[in-house]
């Protein structure tokens, strides 16, 4: 069986829409169903981070990607070049209120283990992963990101960090925090 998190859904469903928008074809796989090999077939995007373990393992040698504390009750978005810093980090106490900050990655990146373009769109919370979401379908968001980039940015490996801020459970719009094109 193969479950669906309700929170990848909107997200799910807004970039499948953009994609078909597009004339791209699609298919979507389970986390627990995808293969190296079916990742190695053609571009990927990846929804969710600490609910989906591809996410997890192809962003771990990107400059942000996701840690925790080994009691899983702190999570955060590490820079390699400041791992000290903790700015992006969400606390499991405050996801149980209504009102906290969230924050996302969504990157453009080739991963050595598939040689195919992978787009990210996750949250350490699922906040997070709506306003990530909501992102990379915005036309006026994508805008915004794409005057920062340098000209050749089609040919680099691009990741984006986000801040949301939850208001009674629902994401606000998202925030670029941070940006990184390699």
């Amino acid at each position: 069986m193969v479950t669906v998190i309700i929170d990848d859904v909107d997200p799910l469903i807004n970039i499948a829409g953009t994609l078909r928008t597009y004339g791209k074809n699609y298919r979507v796989l389970g986390e627990s169903t995808t293969t190296l090999t079916d990742l190695r077939r053609s571009p990927s995007v990846f929804i969710g981070a600490f609910d989906n373990g591809w996410t997890l393992r192809l962003t771990a040698p990107l400059r942000f990607h996701f840690a925790n504390d080994k009691s899983m009750t702190k999570f955060w978005i590490e820079d390699r070049n400041n791992p000290e810093k903790r700015e992006w980090l969400l606390d499991r106490l405050q996801q149980k209120t209504e009102d906290y900050k969230d924050y996302a990655i969504v990157a453009r990146f080739i991963p050595p283990d598939t040689d195919q373009v992978s787009v990210v769109a996750a949250g350490i919370g699922r906040g997070g992963t709506v306003a990530a979401g909501e992102f990379l379908v915005n036309e006026n968001r994508m805008d915004e990101i794409l005057r920062q980039l340098p000209v050749d940015w089609q040919k680099k490996n691009i990741e984006v960090v986000l801040e949301t801020q939850l208001i009674q459970g629902r994401s606000g719009p998202p925030r670029v925090k941070a940006v990184h094109v390699w």
